[in-house]
This record gives C-alpha cells, structure tokens and sequence, in this order.
C-alpha cells in the first residue's frame, strides 16, 4: 500500500509552511510520515514545487510535484496517484497528526473491490483521509482539465465505500484523525493534546482501541 501526503498548500491562515511546524520537537509532516510508515512500503510527498522536506523514513520517501499546479487536493491526489507502484493509495494532507492506524488499516483492508473508501460523519466526508485507487486516475484528470476541483464530484463518477460513524468510533472514537492545523489556535490545541494523551508512539495512540474486523460490515 502506498501513501500520498498532500503538502501543497498555501498555510495562508497560518502564515507559515504547515507542513514544517513542530509538535513536541517534530514536524507536522513527520507525525504523519510515522504512522503511514507502518501501513506502506512506499510514501509520496505531493508538494506544489516537488521540492523535498527535511523528514526520515525507514520506508520509501518520494516528492513529486504537481502536475497540473494550482488545482488544490484533487491535482495533488492525482499527482501522487501518478507516481505511486501501488494499485491503491492512503491519501492525506500532512496537518493531520493524529492519524489513527487502526482506521486507516481497516480501510486499506476493505478497499479491493472499491475505487474510493471514505469516511462520512452524517452528511460530512472526509477526502484526505481516505484510499484512492488508480482507477480514480483518468476521472480526476477529465475534472482537473474542467477546472472541476471539487473532490466530491469525483465520487459521482467512481465506485465509492462509505465508512459509517460507527465503524469510525471502532478506531478513532474523538474522530481526531480529521482534525487538522490551519491556524495558530489549531497548532496550540494540538500540542496540547499531543502532551495530554502520549501520541508520540505511533500505532499506540489510545483511540486505536479495537481490533479491526477482516471485512467491511
């Protein structure tokens, strides 16, 4: 399974590269690179330049850069699905750093017969914590060419897996898998958490509580 972290983004709420700011001595990039690294043998870095970040991996780290610039998420899952060796891909953004392992591997698990698994909280999904097939490949780019850059009109065109609340709360029963750092007050709330719960060994976070199923529900 390969993973794409998408680090092309403006940070124009926070002022600074977001990718880059640290929690407890260590890059927002590097809390997520930690936990795909015990998912993936191969992890690809989607940035706007395809410039390389300060970050260590026993596992593969490729940058590549946007190929078609300034398209947002959809351009960057596109990118990373173009590089990647893998039929299927992780896909998030790299202000996530409480990634849950538990969720992301039951999805990885349940996602060969679907294009998309996503998880959707009543009528809220999240996009960039999810798993793309390659499949995806040739409707993003027909959207991407539109300027269509909404990532759920891609799911119109795909198979798609929904992941319920209740699978969810298996795993990441606070849900802070999608809780991601776009100001100064996320960053402090984060450290904050990071400090209280003990995140710094990934794969042990105390919301990975349950062992996961071995097919959907």
């Amino acid at each position: 399974m390969t993973a794409i972290i998408l680090a092309g983004g403006k940070s124009s709420r926070l002022g600074q590269n977001k990718a880059l700011q640290t929690i407890e001595g260590k890059s927002l990039l590097q809390w997520v690179i930690d936990r795909l690294a015990i998912l993936s043998t191969e992890i690809i870095v989607a940035a706007a330049g395809g410039e390389p970040m300060p970050c260590t991996s026993a596992v593969t780290i490729k940058t590549v850069c946007d190929v078609y610039p300034g398209k947002g998420p959809l351009g960057g899952i596109y990118s990373g699905l173009r590089t990647s060796t893998s039929p299927r891909a992780i896909v998030v953004g790299c202000d996530t750093p409480f990634l849950s392992v538990g969720l992301l591997d039951y999805m990885s698990r349940i996602s060969s017969t679907f294009d998309v698994i996503v998880p959707r909280i009543e009528d809220k999904v999240e996009p960039l914590c999810a798993v793309y097939s390659r499949n995806c490949l040739a409707p993003i780019q027909e959207l991407l060419e539109q300027n269509e850059l909404r990532i759920n009109t891609l799911f119109a065109m795909v198979e798609v897996r929904y992941v319920g609340e209740d699978e969810i709360n298996r795993f990441d029963p606070q849900h802070l898998s999608f809780f991601n750092i776009n100001s100064r007050a996320d960053l402090d709330r984060a450290k904050k958490l990071a400090a209280k719960r003990g995140w710094m060994t990934p794969g042990h976070e105390s919301d990975s509580c349950s062992t996961p199923p071995t097919s959907a529900s």
